[in-house]
């Protein structure tokens, strides 16, 4: 039997090791050295047809906008756009690069609560499907740069329509404590003050974001119905909407093999094992808001919409592999955890641990070459991700190991430090593994390489893109030591 964590055709066990479409990781990580980032161009075409699939359950255009946060690099915008996607931006350097890999600019929308005027300058001269502002200033300092400029700017409004969901409290983004969006009384006078007719400003949206890693399906049906009701209203005003955008979250799997979910609270169980299929999201969604429309007699609003939506992390980040070596091991005495020893060793006898690693008596750590400077969220969020043996991906995974990254820093651990249960305490791979062992951390395709730095003289790893045509292609080479200076003046 395959382990859960197998994705046939993509990951896979063969002869006990571990295979990303076809190819061997150990020989990946033999020839790029590691730690190494591994992605794969079929993974992130599958990951964007299964999002426009949903365009056959709602009865108007759908417009995928890839999340460019979760993952810039130059190469993975260039598999994004050539399987079908359009791209939502969150800066002046994203447009520059989504431009300079040949993103057309009306597959491009500009999110951000602080963007500059040079920024709004740049947007407005490439001529972009639409800046969505995130507030009432933001409206006007956009006519302020499009009357400079003489041009007509597309906008459209972001709404924090306090809307709460289960994810994360950092990653809801519809709340009023949140940063994000401009309160729908906000829009209204917007609409109210800019006429259809405007020279300079085109009012031809509204957008919300639920935030990330949503587990239920029923806050995207809160977020649309309450998408139309503002439409409803714009439209006494005198506006013609051409879009509604609802922004991304869609969930990733991440505890597909459920070895360490006991080791997880109840909600964080829910989090990292949350599943929903957009196909089915949205035409609950849909039909919610069809027939609200039906009993107020304003199905027509809702001809000529196109709706967009903003995924990140469910296109990229099943789609990305980090394979990282264990540098250094040793074994300690088995800590308190802050608790007396008795009391401790009854509750790790009562534990899924106390079977794997008996008796309790020590703990062995593996030290290995990727930290939080890669896997950022391991540290912030306390992200978890999925932990094999590349080399012995078909044996048992039952030996409980402490694991740590190389950083200066005793917050560079896969394991929480302050006994919150948030990331589980031991990580199980298979027995006596030893240095120079290959492992491979799963699901880490959005928010790392993005967020990744040279904390302590690092240099930033390779990655490469396993093409659809078998082709291994070195899409960032690793940093040479001269590349920590490139931006020092000394």
């Amino acid at each position: 039997m395959n382990p859960a964590w197998t994705i046939e055709n993509f990951l896979e066990v063969r002869n006990n090791q571990l295979y990303i479409n076809g190819a061997l990781a150990i020989d990946l990580a033999n020839e790029f050295d590691t730690p190494l980032f591994v992605f794969s161009e079929a993974r992130i075409r599958h990951n964007i047809e299964r999002l426009k699939r949903a365009e056959s359950v709602i009865d108007c255009p759908l417009k995928i906008c890839y999340a460019a946060k979760a993952n810039s690099n130059m190469a993975i915008l260039r598999a994004v756009k050539d399987a079908g996607s359009d791209l939502e931006v969150n800066s002046g350097g994203e447009l520059f690069k989504a431009l300079k890999i040949g993103f057309k600019p009306e597959q491009i929308i500009f999110n951000g609560t602080s963007k500059t005027e040079t920024e709004l300058e740049e947007a407005i001269n490439a001529g972009i499907y639409a800046i969505n502002a995130d507030s009432f200033y933001e409206i006007e300092l956009i006519e302020t740069v499009a009357k400079k400029l003489k041009k007509r700017a597309d906008v459209s409004l972001r709404l924090v329509p306090e809307i709460e969901s289960d994810t994360l409290h950092g990653l809801q983004t519809a709340l009023l404590t949140s940063k994000f969006g401009m309160m729908p009384d906000e829009a209204l006078t917007a609409f109210r003050r800019w006429q259809p007719d405007d020279e300079f400003l085109n009012l031809c949206g509204i957008h919300l974001h639920i935030g990330s890693q949503n587990p239920k399906a029923a806050s995207y049906a809160e977020a649309l119905k309450l998408l139309f009701e503002n439409l409803r209203e714009i439209d006494k005003i005198g506006h013609k909407l051409s879009h509604l955008n609802l922004g991304g979250g869609f969930p990733v799997n991440y505890l597909r093999d459920k070895s360490h979910e006991q080791q997880f609270s109840d909600d964080q169980r829910e989090l990292f094992s949350a599943t929903l299929e957009p196909f089915d999201v949205l035409r609950e969604a849909w039909q919610i808001v069809v027939k609200t429309a039906a009993a107020q007699n304003a199905t027509h609003l809702l001809e000529n919409i196109e709706l967009l939506l903003e995924p990140g992390r469910s296109v990229i980040a099943d789609a990305g592999i980090c394979l990282t070596s264990v540098r250094n091991r040793k074994e300690r005495p088995l800590q308190k955890s802050g608790v007396e020893s008795g009391e401790w060793r009854e509750k790790a006898e009562d534990s899924p641990l106390s079977t794997l690693h008996s008796p309790l008596s020590t703990d062995v750590w593996l030290l290995t070459d990727a930290g939080f400077n890669l896997l950022l969220s391991m540290e912030t969020y306390k992200w978890y991700y999925h932990l094999i043996s590349a080399g012995r991906a078909g044996e048992a995974h039952d030996a409980p190991y402490k694991l740590a990254g190389p950083l200066c820093d005793g917050g560079d651990v896969y394991f929480d430090i302050d006994g919150q249960n948030r990331l589980p305490d031991y990580r199980l791979l298979p027995e006596n593994v030893q240095p120079n062992e290959v492992l491979a951390l799963l699901n880490c395709g959005a928010y790392s390489i993005a967020q990744m730095f040279q904390y302590n003289g690092r240099q930033l790893p390779a990655i490469v893109l396993l093409k659809e045509d078998g082709a291994i292609e070195l899409i960032r080479k690793r940093d040479s030591y001269e590349d920590l200076l490139i931006n020092d003046v000394w």
